[in-house]
C-alpha cells in the first residue's frame, strides 16, 4: 500500500539501516533454507520471467530467486547481460535481443522483476515495448522522487561517469509503464529511501511493503512470496 512519508523519510537511509544491511548474510541463509518450500506450494503455469540484477550485482547472485520461480512453475531467465554496471546508451536495444531469445523457448509476454536499478530499466523497457511485457514488479528501485535519495548514487556516478540523474537514454522515471506495475519496498532498506521504492499513487499499480534489508531483495522468503503472488495474479 501506499504511505504518506514524511519530508525525512525522502533522504537517504540512516546509518543505523546501512549497517544493517550486514544482515544480508543471514537473509541468503534463510532463503535457501525456506525458499523451496515456498516454490513448493505455487503452482505456476509456465509463465517466462525475466531477472534484472541490481547495480553492481552479478548475474549469479540472481541465481537463488531464479531457481525458487523455477520450482514454483515458472520459467525463469537471467537478463543475460552479465554484472549490472549502469545505465548505457544501449542497454535498451540489448534488452531487446534477449527478449528475442526468450520469445524463442517461451510463450507469452514476459513478466520483468527487477532489483533496485534493475527495475528502473525494467520500467523503462516496458514503456519502449509494452506489447512484449506482461506485468514489471520492482524490488526496491529508486523510481519517485529525487534520484539521489539513496547512499549508491556516488558509486553509480564514479562507475558510470554520468550524473544519476543524467543517465544516457531518456527516462521519466515516476512515470508508470502501460503495464500493470508493481513496487515492493521495505522500510528497512538501508540502500533506498523507502518513500523512493514505494512511490506514489500512479506511479504504480500497487506498492506492497515487504521485511527485509535492501541487499535482501533477491532472497528474503517474505519477497519470493510476493513476486510468486503476483504472478499467480495472471496465472
Amino acid at each position: 500500500m501506499y504511505q504518506n512519508f514524511a519530508p525525512s523519510d525522502c533522504s537517504a537511509p540512516a546509518l543505523s539501516l546501512l549497517l544493517g544491511e550486514a544482515r544480508v548474510v543471514g537473509d541468503w541463509a534463510r532463503g535457501a533454507r525456506y525458499n523451496r518450500g515456498i516454490a513448493k506450494a505455487h503452482q505456476g503455469d509456465g509463465h517466462p520471467v525475466m531477472i534484472l540484477p541490481g547495480f553492481m550485482v552479478a548475474e549469479i547472485r540472481m541465481e537463488l530467486l531464479r531457481h525458487t520461480l523455477g520450482r514454483a512453475g515458472y520459467r525463469a531467465f537471467g537478463w543475460g547481460l552479465g554484472r549490472n554496471l549502469g545505465v548505457t546508451a544501449d542497454i535498451l536495444d540489448r534488452l531487446d535481443t534477449q527478449l528475442d531469445m526468450i520469445e524463442r523457448e517461451a510463450d507469452g509476454p514476459v513478466t520483468l522483476l527487477g532489483w533496485s536499478l534493475g527495475g528502473l530499466i525494467a520500467r523503462e523497457y516496458a514503456k519502449r515495448a509494452p506489447h512484449r511485457i506482461a506485468r514489471v514488479i520492482t524490488m526496491g528501485s529508486p523510481f519517485s522522487g529525487d534520484p539521489r535519495a539513496n547512499n549508491a548514487w556516488r558509486v553509480y556516478e564514479w562507475v558510470t561517469k554520468h550524473p544519476v540523474d543524467a543517465p544516457p537514454i531518456e527516462t521519466r522515471l515516476a512515470e508508470k509503464p502501460p503495464v500493470p506495475t508493481y513496487a515492493l519496498w521495505s522500510r528497512r532498506d538501508g540502500i533506498v529511501s523507502p518513500a523512493s521504492a514505494c512511490g506514489r499513487p500512479g506511479e504504480s499499480d500497487e506498492a506492497i511493503e515487504v521485511d527485509c534489508g535492501h541487499l535482501a531483495f533477491a532472497c528474503a522468503p517474505q519477497v519470493v512470496e510476493a513476486v510468486l503472488n503476483l504472478l499467480k495474479r495472471a496465472d
